[in-house]
């Protein structure tokens, strides 16, 4: 799509480009559906007169629209102006009073007062203190270590139960890039994931045990034991 707002020239340039290269522009829909943009004088291979009348239209159009919201926008600044408000974003803490809203801040001034003192945003006085925040401290102090993916062997029954229960998407994508370890008659999957998924995955086998009108089967029961015990080991 072209915007019709910067004159009749540049629209009829592009037209003339199309054109050369043997591709044509038509209105998908609308009043003028399937007008060709690009149709020309068999002979002469000039535009049709009720193209380039329809071209100079809108660009006129675009052009007044553009003008119109210029003169808006001014009318709106100036109103704002006489009621004594200023255009553009609010000034930040200049860098010579820092220092004294740091202080006053620690002092017990709050975040409204001192913005209203200093005549800035209650951002830029936040911007300003923002090290000295409550929030800040126990964000960095207090905030607890990332968990980090550990493995894990999930005995296979475990995983096959697993596969056709509805899982979280972390879930799932644990269970997608396990690696399989065969172990005699029966096989095991080595999982690698943070110890939350572990326990929401066993969490997820809790009816092997029997219940929620499953039968407990005496292997799938031992196999859940044997995960629940290796999930346990995380948190001890």
């Amino acid at each position: 799509m072209f915007r019709l707002v910067r004159g009749t020239g540049h629209i009829l340039d592009v037209l003339d480009v199309l054109h050369r290269d043997q591709l044509a522009l038509r209105i998908h829909d609308g009043a003028f559906s399937a007008m060709d943009l690009t149709a020309r004088r068999p002979r002469t291979g000039e535009l049709l007169s009720t193209v380039k009348f329809m071209m100079q239209t809108l660009a006129a159009a675009g052009e007044l629209q553009l003008d119109l919201q210029r003169e808006l926008t001014y009318d709106g600044l100036r109103a704002a102006e006489t009621k004594g408000a200023k255009g553009g974003r609010r000034p930040a803490v200049a860098a010579t009073q820092t220092a004294d809203v740091r202080t006053a801040y620690l002092e017990g001034r709050s975040i409204a007062a001192l913005a209203r003192d200093y005549r800035v945003s209650r951002g830029a006085i936040r911007t300003a203190v923002a090290d000295l925040l409550p929030e800040h401290t126990a964000s960095e102090e207090d905030a607890p270590a990332p968990e980090l993916p550990i493995t894990l062997d999930m005995p296979g029954k475990i995983a096959e139960y697993l596969r056709l229960t509805e899982l979280e998407p972390a879930e799932r994508a644990a269970l997608d890039q396990e690696v399989t370890v065969r172990r005699g008659q029966g096989y095991t999957l080595r999982v690698t994931a943070v110890p939350a998924v572990h326990r929401q995955l066993l969490t997820r086998c809790q009816p092997l045990d029997g219940g929620q009108g499953l039968p407990a089967v005496p292997a799938q029961r031992k196999a859940r034991r044997e995960y629940e015990n290796r999930v346990s080991a995380l948190t001890s």
